[in-house]
């Protein structure tokens, strides 16, 4: 397979800070590790490793020698070795992941953007999910009242984050463009709203039923701040929501504004929850358009590969 050439990321790696994150620097010396064309010589420099070599890159001292040190079957082998098999713990169906292998292997785009999808706020792509907790008492710090403008709220006092809260202004607008108006039901729950939440719906359904559709205090995507369940004409929550104009109209646009859905139609072996067309994340414009690029609009599968690259990647920062 080919593989990209080294001296695309030297440049890169070369005017790092100390303080970029280190686990970035080590996904980035993966691709390079994967890329490089040049000859290696016989051996590294006395008591030297990449691992070190990537490292100093951190602290500011970049080698640029660093590529010649893998000959190119082994940065093939090694590339292939270290994206396949987090691939698979990260649960990618295997047909999707040959077209990230073949994506990856075409050109810098796929490493690239997912690069700068992790050099954003960390909690626009944490995993949260049935087993993946939130920190120990999270609560966001710049939650925000949300006030009716170019959306509607079906009571007072929904919060979100100012990111979120800006991005669903910036949307709503553009609804309003087209005769759409867009209701916020649901918004920031915290973790003791969660607890009422859900133990209501386990009194109500039963548990089996409620772990389909509501999530364990501590392990909801609400806790974020970045999440709004979005209502029907008279504000109400429900399948019914998907044939609604706001509920079409979120489901052509909502990617362009950094909105993706969480829990698609006929995912739930995948999510952990049936279908939801009301709910929404607020995941960032770049990485929107990485999940709809790459993993089929599906979100959890994008999160479970991005969770997979931190830990792979902080494991070779060590």
């Amino acid at each position: 397979m080919s593989r990209l050439k080294g001296g695309v990321f030297l440049p890169i790696i070369e005017t790092m800070t100390p303080g970029y994150p280190l686990f970035v620097l080590a996904a980035l010396f993966s691709v390079l590790a994967a890329s490089c064309s040049k000859p290696a010589p016989p051996s590294l420099p006395e008591g030297a490793t990449l691992i070190d070599m990537s490292a100093d890159a951190a602290q500011g001292e970049p080698n640029a020698n660093l590529s010649q040190y893998l000959s190119e079957r082994d940065q093939e082998a090694a590339f292939d070795s270290f994206l396949g098999s987090l691939l698979d713990d990260a649960g990618i169906p295997p047909d999707m992941a040959r077209r990230i292998e073949a994506a990856a292997a075409e050109g810098p785009s796929f490493i690239l953007d997912l690069l700068v999808c992790l050099s954003g706020d960390p909690f626009l792509w944490i995993l949260v999910d049935k087993a993946h907790p939130l920190p120990d008492g999270y609560a966001p710090a710049d939650l925000v009242t949300l006030s009716e403008g170019s959306y509607e709220v079906n009571r007072p006092g929904h919060r979100l984050r100012q990111v979120a809260a800006d991005s669903l202004e910036e949307m709503a607008a553009a609804a309003r463009t087209g005769g759409v108006t867009l209701i916020a039901s649901s918004a920031y729950r915290s973790y003791e709203y969660q607890v009422d939440v859900y133990d209501r719906n386990v009194r109500e359904m039963g548990r089996e039923a409620a772990d389909r559709e509501s999530a364990r205090p501590g392990y909801s995507q609400h806790q974020l701040g970045l999440v709004v369940d979005f209502g029907a004409e008279d504000g109400s929550i429900g399948d019914h929501f998907a044939q609604t104009p706001a509920g079409r109209w979120m489901a052509s646009n909502a990617g362009t504004f950094g909105w993706s859905l969480s829990f698609p139609r006929n995912r739930e072996a995948v999510t952990g929850y049936r279908w939801e067309s009301w709910h929404y994340r607020y995941v960032g414009r770049d990485l929107a358009a990485f999940i709809d690029a790459y993993f089929d609009g599906v979100q959890q599968y994008a999160l479970q590969f991005i969770h997979e690259w931190v830990k792979r990647s902080e494991a070779l920062s060590k």
